[in-house]
C-alpha cells in the first residue's frame, strides 16, 4: 500500500510504522497511509531556519515576488493532474477548481504584490516621522524578515488552497514554512508539493511537508517562528494554549471554522433581482465543497414576513442539486471528505434538532448518482428552521460542518443585527439589499463582530465572487469565535512574517540604512544632471538644486487663459478682503508645472523615457507675483522592472520592453525666503544603460 512521503530536510521520508489509513471518499477504498512517527521535529524546524531563511533572507521582494510567479505558472501546468486526485476526496470540478486554481490564484495575486515593493529584502512602513525643529533628528518604521520558520497547520477541506494561500504571502515575506495540512485529504497535498520540489523553484528549505501528526512541534517553535492553524475553534484553543507558544510569545494565528450568516434586506420583495440573488447564493453556499468551508452559510436571516415564500424557494433549488459521483457531468454536489467527517456533521444536526426542526432533507437518506450511498461519505443538504432564534441559541452556538444551515426570522434591522452578532464573531456575513441605507446601516451595525462583510445587489452579483470566497488582497479572518486572526490581506498579510522596528536617527542616517532618500538628508552633487543618468548610474540622494524663476502676473493670467482655470483668487482683479489671499495667487498647478521647467533637462535626448504619474502632492504656500521659486530635486528610491514579452496589441509606448527602471524623485519647491512652498514625487522611467547593446 503507498504510503504517504514527508518532504524534510532536504528530502522525502516515509514514517515510522503502518500510519493511517485514508480512504476515497466516493468509493470508500483506501488510497494510502501516512504517518511522522519517527521525525525529529526540531530538526525539520532548525533546517527551515538554517537553509531555507537563510536563502530566502537573501532575495529581495521583486525577486521572491517573480519566484511565486513562476511556481504558479508551472502548477497550472499539472493542474489536471490535481484534479484528477482532488476528486477521490468528494470534489466536483467546481470544488477542485475553487481548491487547485483558487490556490494557484493566490500565488499570481501575491507575486503582484513586488510591485508596491522595494527592489531590497526589507522595506519602510508608513510615513517617516520628524522628532527635532532643525531637521536633523527623525524616526521612521523598519520592516525585516523575521529569523524562523512558518509553521502552517490546515484544515481538510481545501488541500492545495490552504497550503498556497499561506505560502505564498510568508514567501514573499522572505520567510520559509513548514506545511502540516489534516492528514484525511494530505494526499493532495503531497502530489502538489512533490511537483513543486521537482521543479526547483523555491530555494532548499523553503518548503517542507509534514503528512501525519504535528507531534511536538509547537513544544520547538521559538520567537522567530510564526504559527498559523485553520480547523475547528476547540483544536486551535488547545494548540493556542501550549507553554511553548506562550512563554516564547510565538505569533499565532487562528482561523477557525464560524456560524457565519447571510441577510436578506428588508426591502427585498419577490420578483427583483436580489430575490434570485439570496436563493442562488444561499443554495451554492450549502453544496459547494458540500458545505466543507469554513466561510459558509449557516445561519440564514430572512424577514419574517418573507419567511415562507423563501423557504419554498430554498426547498425547490436544494432539490434540484445532483448528488454523487463528481465523474458525473450532472452532479452538483459530491461527498463529505471521509466516514467521520459524515458522522460528525450528523451527531451536530442532532444537537441542533433539540430547537430547530428540518425542513429539507434528511440525515439518514440521500438519493445518489453513480456511487454506492452507504459507501461513499455522501449526505443530503439539510435545511433546518429555528423559529425563535432569540430563545434558541442553539442555531448560535452549533456548526454541523457540512451542507446544513437554518433559517431564522426577524422583524427590524436592528433585530438582525444583534442576531448575527450572537454568533461570537465570524469569518464573514454578508446582506442582500437594494437600498444603500439599509446596506449601512447593517454594516455600520454588525462589523464589529464580522471579518468580512459583503454587500451584494443587482449591480454586482455578475461579478461578485460571492459570499464564501476569501480574496488573497483582502484579509481573511475574524474576530472571537473566528478565532481573532487575519490571513492574505495584501501587504497587510506579509506583515506578519516581517518584524517592525523603530528607527531613530538623522535623515543621512535612515536613508542610507533604508535605501529611501529622507526629506533633509545630505543629497550628492556630482555635477551631472539626475536626468543624464541611466538607471545603474543613479545612486539615492542623487541630488540638483535649479536656478530661480520669477512668477509673475502675467505668467499666472496666462496659464488662467491656458487651463481655464479662473478661481477668484487667481484673478488680480479680485477684491481680496476677508479672503485668505494677501493679493492674486499662482496656480498650484502653475507652479508644479514651472517646477518642471526648471527641473527637467530638455536640451537633448536622455535616458528618461518618460513620466508617468506625481505622488503626494502638496502646496504648503501661497506664491504670490513678484516671489521667485527654486527647486531641490533629489532620487528617492528606484526599482528595476522586468522585461515583458512583446505584445502588438499593448505595446503602444515606445521602449516598452527595452532594459529599464522606475525611479522616484523628492521634489520640494522653495520661495525666495527659502521656505517650503510646495512637495511631491515624481515618478520617471529611466533606461538601463545595457540597453544601449540592444539598439
Amino acid at each position: 500500500m503507498y504510503k504517504l512521503g514527508n518532504y524534510i530536510t532536504g528530502n522525502w521520508i516515509e514514517g515510522d510504522g503502518a500510519g493511517q489509513e485514508l480512504f476515497n471518499a466516493i468509493s470508500g477504498q483506501t488510497i494510502a497511509t501516512a504517518t511522522t512517527k519517527g521525525l525529529d521535529f526540531q530538526a525539520i524546524l532548525q533546517y527551515a531556519r538554517e537553509k531555507g531563511n537563510t536563502a530566502l533572507r537573501k532575495m529581495t521582494f521583486q525577486e521572491r515576488g517573480r519566484m511565486l510567479r513562476a511556481l504558479a505558472l508551472h502548477l497550472m501546468q499539472h493542474k489536471e493532474k490535481f484534479y484528477t486526485i482532488s476528486a477521490q476526496s468528494g470534489a466536483t470540478k467546481i470544488d477542485s477548481w475553487i481548491d487547485i486554481e483558487g490556490g494557484i490564484g493566490n500565488l499570481f495575486s501575491n507575486a503582484s504584490l513586488r510591485r508596491k515593493l522595494p527592489d531590497d529584502p526589507f522595506c519602510l512602513d508608513g510615513d517617516p516621522i520628524s522628532l527635532s525643529k532643525g531637521g536633523t533628528f527623525m524616526g521612521h518604521h523598519l520592516l525585516v524578515p523575521k529569523e524562523g520558520v512558518a509553521v502552517h497547520i490546515n484544515a481538510y477541506n481545501f488541500p492545495v488552497w490552504g497550503m498556497l494561500e499561506k505560502i505564498a504571502v510568508n514567501l514573499l515575506a522572505g520567510m520559509p514554512a513548514v506545511v502540516k495540512p489534516a492528514t484525511v485529504t494530505s494526499y493532495l497535498t503531497e502530489a502538489v508539493v512533490k511537483v513543486i520540489i521537482a521543479s526547483k523553484i523555491l530555494p532548499e528549505g523553503a518548503l517542507q511537508l509534514l503528512c501525519g501528526s504535528a507531534g511536538d512541534i509547537l513544544d520547538h517553535v521559538n520567537s522567530q517562528d510564526v504559527v498559523t492553524f485553520t480547523g475547528s475553534a476547540s483544536t486551535g484553543f488547545k494548540l493556542k494554549s501550549n507553554n511553548n507558544i506562550l512563554s516564547e510569545s510565538v505569533p499565532f494565528n487562528m482561523e477557525a471554522d464560524s456560524l457565519n450568516c447571510i441577510v436578506l434586506g428588508t426591502d427585498v420583495q419577490p420578483g427583483m433581482p436580489e430575490w434570485d440573488i439570496f436563493i442562488k447564493e444561499v443554495k451554492k453556499e450549502m453544496t459547494v465543497k458540500a458545505g466543507q468551508k469554513c466561510t459558509a452559510v449557516r445561519r440564514i436571516f430572512v424577514p419574517e414576513n418573507k419567511l415562507e415564500d423563501i423557504s419554498k424557494a430554498l426547498i425547490a433549488e436544494l432539490g434540484k442539486t445532483v448528488i454523487g459521483n463528481p465523474s458525473n457531468e450532472k452532479v452538483r454536489m459530491g461527498a463529505l471528505a471521509g466516514q467521520e467527517q459524515r458522522k460528525e456533521v450528523r451527531t451536530q444536526v442532532q444537537k441542533l434538532l433539540a430547537s430547530s426542526q428540518i425542513i429539507y432533507g434528511s440525515l439518514d437518506s440521500v438519493t445518489v448518482i453513480d456511487a454506492d450511498a452507504a459507501t461513499g461519505a455522501f449526505i443530503s443538504p439539510v435545511l433546518l428552521y429555528n423559529p425563535d432564534p432569540f430563545l434558541a441559541e442553539a442555531s448560535h452556538n452549533v456548526e454541523a460542518f457540512g451542507p446544513v444551515s437554518t433559517i431564522m426570522p426577524y422583524k427590524t434591522m436592528d433585530e438582525v443585527i444583534e442576531l448575527s452578532k450572537k454568533g461570537k464573531g465570524s469569518l464573514c456575513s454578508s446582506i442582500i439589499t437594494a437600498e444603500a441605507a439599509i446596506a449601512r446601516q447593517y454594516v455600520l451595525g454588525a462589523a464589529t463582530h464580522h471579518g468580512r462583510i459583503l454587500v451584494l445587489n443587482n449591480e454586482c452579483a455578475k461579478e461578485s465572487t460571492g459570499h464564501g470566497s476569501p480574496l488573497p488582497l483582502l484579509v481573511h479572518g475574524g474576530p472571537g469565535r473566528a478565532g481573532g486572526g487575519e490571513e492574505m490581506g495584501g501587504l497587510r498579510g506579509i506583515k506578519h512574517y516581517l518584524q517592525r522596528t523603530a528607527i531613530q536617527g538623522s535623515p543621512s542616517m535612515i536613508t542610507a540604512i533604508s535605501n529611501v532618500y529622507q526629506p533633509n538628508a545630505k543629497g550628492n552633487n556630482d555635477g551631472t544632471h539626475p536626468f543624464k543618468k541611466y538607471f545603474e548610474e543613479l545612486s539615492i540622494g542623487d541630488q540638483l538644486v535649479t536656478e530661480k524663476r520669477m512668477i509673475t502676473s502675467e505668467d499666472i493670467d496666462r496659464f488662467a487663459l491656458l487651463s481655464g482655470d479662473q478661481f477668484y483668487a487667481h484673478l488680480k482683479e479680485t477684491n481680496f478682503d476677508g479672503t485668505m489671499f494677501e493679493q492674486q495667487v499662482a496656480h498650484g498647478y502653475f507652479i508644479m508645472s514651472a517646477a518642471a521647467g526648471l527641473f527637467v533637462d530638455s536640451f537633448s535626448k536622455n535616458p528618461v523615457l518618460l513620466n508617468y504619474g506625481i505622488d503626494e502632492l502638496r502646496f504648503t504656500k501661497p506664491v504670490y507675483p513678484g516671489n521667485s521659486i527654486y527647486i531641490r530635486f533629489t532620487c528617492k528610491e528606484k526599482t528595476a522592472q522586468e522585461l515583458k514579452e512583446a505584445n502588438p496589441d499593448i505595446d503602444f509606448v515606445k521602449g516598452q520592453d527595452i532594459p529599464k527602471g522606475i525611479v522616484k524623485w523628492y521634489v520640494e519647491i522653495f520661495d525666495n525666503t527659502d521656505e517650503l512652498t510646495g512637495v511631491a514625487t515624481i515618478l520617471t522611467m529611466v533606461e538601463m544603460k545595457k540597453a544601449l547593446l540592444n539598439k
